[in-house]
């Protein structure tokens, strides 16, 4: 993780921690690196954002930084991060940027960048640009009178992204009542076309985004607003989005929160069953439930962890040549269809499992049992961030807390990679102890890092 690019790009409070200054120096640096891989000049520049006030401010900033420097751009306007990455392949971009905090409040924004091939940009290319933003080192010279580049506007190459989704149905879903949480963010403009052009009856929720209202109260940050919803109106399923909808939870027809690793573990199952998962393997994350390794060793399939963050799942997926992987917060990556995690992706394949299976979602999910777990997030400053490890107090608060679980529990604490956090999980059999010792573990933290 850098200075300025984390887990999942750049990020933070809009106008101050990314700032307009900082968006146009990104731009910039962005050209430059990527002008040198492809020893090309004139870059192709593809932007889109979520729907939070401070998006079409960035994004103008951006689009100034990349012109100026000889780019041509074209902006989508508010799209899903997966359509991004999407569209930047299909129509050979060379790079794409999605201005998004994802998640996050709206007073939160980042930047994340695409290669042409639609991939996230690797740690390397983001040190280089990092320097050239942050230290001065050789800024991108500016262009004059007819090299400037120019900007266009596409609000339709959306729908190619929305066709490309829908092609991935194996069946129609005309018997499907489903209910999405747009979470106000990028798919309050994708998930209604998508759906019902799969002949779902398709209901949306926190689809009128006014700019501050992305995320709040709503979205896969707040599973329970879906769960009440699909319980009282008699919903086959429910999907619950996040900001930029490259996340997708899960509610079932009875009102019950299904997250990523349950997700995960269906989708494993039923690629596995149809000869479809590569080397019978799944790639997961530390953080995922014991319950899922358990559930995936029983059906013949192996769980690869990677750190924390959807890069580093995708990572170990291209290294080692598999195609299925996620994290429990809902980033689920099917390689044979994306290049990144894509929540409404996700949410079609689990509808084909349905329609394969004939099983609702509770029966499918019923068959993973899943360890109580207790997470908690300690706010931080972002030095506190730096001096997680070297505090003996909190090693030793970590070492005791293992050492009460014992084999049958694990504790877990880690920097958050976007945020200002602490991240805490305890996870074990009994729930009064894996609470007790994570709010332990909350109070040495604060004691000693804030």
């Amino acid at each position: 993780m850098g200075r300025l690019f984390g887990t999942d790009g750049a990020r933070g409070i809009a106008n101050t921690e990314i700032s307009c200054e900082l968006a146009m120096k990104t731009a910039r640096a962005t050209a430059m690196v990527l002008s040198e891989y492809k020893n090309k000049c004139k870059l192709k520049i593809l932007i889109g954002t979520d729907t939070r006030k401070s998006a079409d401010m960035l994004m103008s900033a951006m689009v100034a930084g990349f012109c100026s420097v000889g780019c041509d751009v074209i902006t989508l306007g508010v799209v899903p991060t997966p359509a991004v990455a999407f569209l930047t392949k299909k129509y050979s971009f060379d790079a794409g940027v999605m201005i998004s905090a994802s998640h996050n409040s709206c007073e939160y924004n980042g930047i994340k960048i695409f290669y042409s091939d639609g991939y996230k940009l690797s740690d390397e290319t983001e040190e280089k640009t990092e320097a050239i933003i942050l230290d001065d080192i050789m800024p991108p010279p500016l262009k004059i009178g007819g090299e400037v580049g120019s900007i266009s506007e596409n609000k339709n190459a959306v729908n190619d992204y929305i066709k490309h989704i829908a092609e991935t149905a194996e069946h129609s879903f005309s018997d499907m009542k489903i209910c999405c949480d747009c979470a106000n963010g990028s798919a309050s403009v994708t998930a209604k076309a998508l759906f019902r052009s799969l002949g779902a009856d398709c209901t949306v929720i926190n689809s009128s985004p006014d700019g501050v209202n992305i995320n709040e109260n709503c979205g896969s940050t707040h599973i329970d607003v879906l769960c009440e919803y699909v319980r009282n109106n008699g919903f086959d399923i429910g999907f619950s989005f996040d900001g930029d909808a490259d996340r997708l939870l899960c509610s079932d027809n009875e009102g019950n929160a299904v997250d990523g690793d349950k997700i995960l573990a269906i989708c494993a199952k039923a690629l596995k069953e149809q000869g479809r998962l590569k080397e019978d393997t799944a790639v997961c994350t530390v953080m995922s439930n014991m319950g899922l390794f358990s559930f995936l060793g029983k059906n013949g399939i192996r769980c690869e962890k990677t750190k924390v963050g959807d890069r580093y799942v995708l990572e170990k997926m291209l290294e080692k040549g598999y195609n299925l992987g996620g994290e429990q917060s809902g980033h689920i990556i099917f390689l044979d269809h994306a290049t990144t995690g894509d929540g409404q992706l996700t949410a079609v394949q689990v509808l084909n499992i349905l329609k394969k299976t004939g099983k609702s979602l509770k029966e499918l999910t019923s068959e993973i049992e899943i360890f109580p777990q207790v997470l908690k997030n300690v706010r931080v400053s972002h030095f506190g961030k730096l001096r997680l490890f070297e505090d003996n107090d909190i090693k030793i608060a970590i070492e005791n807390a293992q050492r009460v679980l014992g084999e049958n529990g694990r504790v877990l604490v880690r920097p958050s990679g976007t945020e200002p956090l602490v991240r805490i999980m305890t996870e074990g059999k009994n729930k009064e102890i894996t609470q007790s010792l994570a709010e332990q573990l909350s109070q040495v933290i604060k004691e000693r890092l804030i």
